[in-house]
Formats: C-alpha cells, sequence, structure tokens
C-alpha cells in the first residue's frame, strides 16, 4: 500500500512535515533549548529522556517514509503518538504534555488513521476494479 494517487499523497506529505515539525520540537527538548541550565536528563528523569528520545527518532524516521509516500511512515508515526499519548493518559510522569500539544498530538493520530484507512480502501477498490 503506498500514497501514490494524488489526494493521499498530499495528505501524506502534510504529515510528514507535521511529524517533522514534531521531531524537531522533541529533538530541541532533548537538547535542553528552553530548560535554562538544567539538564534535560534531570528534568525529565532517565526513562524520560529514553522514551522521549525514541519516539523523537521514530517521528524523524515517519517523516522520511511520509515524504517518499510508503505506509511504513505512517504506521511509524501512529505508532509513537499512540505510545506517547497512552503514556500520557496512563498518568505517567515520562510524558508531559499540555492541553494544546495533547490537542495537536490527537489531531495528527487520527489524520494518520484516517490517511491509513483511505488508502486501504483505495486498494481494496482498484482490486475490485
Amino acid at each position: 500500500m503506498d500514497f501514490r494517487n494524488e489526494p493521499l499523497g498530499l495528505v501524506a506529505r502534510i504529515l510528514a512535515l507535521l511529524s517533522l515539525f514534531i521531531g524537531l520540537g522533541d529533538a530541541a527538548r532533548l537538547l535542553g533549548l528552553g530548560s535554562g541550565s538544567a539538564s534535560p536528563i534531570v528534568l525529565m528523569g532517565t526513562m524520560g529522556f529514553v522514551l522521549l528520545s525514541a519516539l523523537t527518532l521514530m517521528r524523524l524516521f515517519a517523516s522520511v517514509g511520509l515524504w517518499i509516500q510508503s505506509s511504513w511512515g505512517a504506521i511509524v508515526l501512529a505508532a509513537s503518538l499512540v505510545i506517547e499519548i497512552g503514556f500520557y493518559l496512563a498518568g505517567s510522569n515520562w510524558v508531559s504534555l499540555g492541553l494544546w500539544s495533547f490537542i495537536f498530538k490527537l489531531a495528527v493520530m487520527l489524520a494518520t488513521f484516517a490517511l491509513l484507512a483511505l488508502a486501504q480502501l483505495w486498494v481494496q477498490r482498484q482490486l475490485a476494479d
């Protein structure tokens, strides 16, 4: 399943840019931008730092996969967002999200699921014809 037809490809590219935006923002947090002189490892804890590192890499790889219009990019992006939102809703102190950040990431997750569902419908329609 790929996103090479016109409307799905455009949505995949938009999601690629959003994934890149989220990944670079997370990378900035890992580098300690905006945290003053405190170490990000001390602020987030070791497990929070490791979790954010893994999610950052997932999102950056997902942005590449979505940009080349491959389905694995959408799957990786959806997985990273499900993991982060799941940890946040479970009350873990490893993930800290503000209200607007939560809403934004939830919307991106839902858009990614919609893209995968529409791509699956398109493939099924192509096979039926």
